[in-house]
């Protein structure tokens, strides 16, 4: 883990539980691609750098879930790098508690409020054009998280970020997190239709063709659309709706994976109903779900 991976003569990646990605951008000089899930992480990130004498310039965060800025503050308070990142994700940057709040949907509690949830707070600014090192290009990618953007770089290397899982992952945690199900798809229409000379997402092998991952991927999406209508045959609340979609998919509930998966799916409701497939009704004061 954390062994430093040659593509080209210029960009490199970072093997970590979400892949980093280093671009050498001046003589010595690099830019990073996020920077892993916490302090320890920004340690063997700096580890690196100082053994090839290379200097941080900046990092261009993708979005911001902790195990892609955790290592932010560490990296920034050590070297004096700037950091940048996209949209709304520039906010909860700054202030990581939004997204337990998000999660939860109040004031979160201690379970909520862990490293693995909230990294420390680092100073960043906005992404935009004029900040990108030359020969960069940015790439919208949202569902997954809000503003969520990739990079193509030099040598047509695409970094993915999150919007994309392994199989291997589906298969172990079968319901990925996601934000905003119909900017999902959208998402991973754009990306079905790419071309590059090798694809690097955050947490599933490289690939020249990422063409049949990011297939798999909606079909797992198209299979939970499924076991939620099939779950709401009959009225159904939010919870009853979640603990039985931890049945279906063998999953075990504790507080974090009760927000994750608890906010995904309300997600997928929002989706489901704005496509007249599901209806909300209230009856006895109660919040309740069924299909059309």
């Amino acid at each position: 883990m954390f062994e430093l991976i040659r593509v080209t003569d210029t960009v490199y990646y970072i093997q970590s539980p979400a892949k980093i990605g280093l671009v050498l951008t001046g003589e010595n000089e690099v830019c990073l691609i996020d920077s892993g899930n916490d302090k320890d992480a920004g340690k063997k990130i700096r580890k690196i750098l100082n053994a090839r004498g290379w200097t941080l310039k900046a990092i261009y965060n993708t979005h911001s879930h902790a195990d892609h800025i955790g290592g932010n503050r560490f990296l920034q308070t050590q070297t004096g790098c700037r950091i940048y990142a996209p949209g709304i994700e520039c906010d909860f940057t700054r202030h990581p508690v939004l997204e337990s709040i998000g999660l939860y949907g109040g004031n979160p509690p201690k379970d909520l409020r862990h490293k693995f949830l909230m990294a420390q707070e680092s100073d960043v600014l906005p992404l935009t054009d004029e900040v990108l090192p030359a020969g960069w290009e940015k790439i919208p990618l949202p569902g997954h998280s809000f503003d969520m953007t990739g990079f193509r770089v030099p040598g047509d290397i695409v970094f993915l970020a999150d919007c994309l899982s392994s199989e291997a992952t589906l298969n172990k945690y079968q319901i990925g997190y996601l934000h905003d199900v119909e900017a999902y798809l959208d998402t991973l229409e754009k990306v079905c239709a790419m071309k590059a000379a090798l694809f690097i997402p955050s947490h599933a092998d490289p690939a020249e063709d990422i063409g049949p991952l990011a297939r798999m991927n909606m079909e797992k999406v198209r299979d939970i659309f499924d076991t939620i209508l099939q779950i709401c045959s009959g009225p159904k609340d939010t919870d009853h709706i979640l603990k039985e979609l931890f049945d279906a998919y063998g999953l075990a509930m504790n507080f974090e994976q009760y927000a994750l998966i608890g906010s995904t799916l309300r997600s997928y409701l929002t989706y489901l109903k704005e496509r007249g497939l599901l209806e909300a009704v209230f009856d006895g004061n109660m919040l309740q779900w069924k299909r059309t």
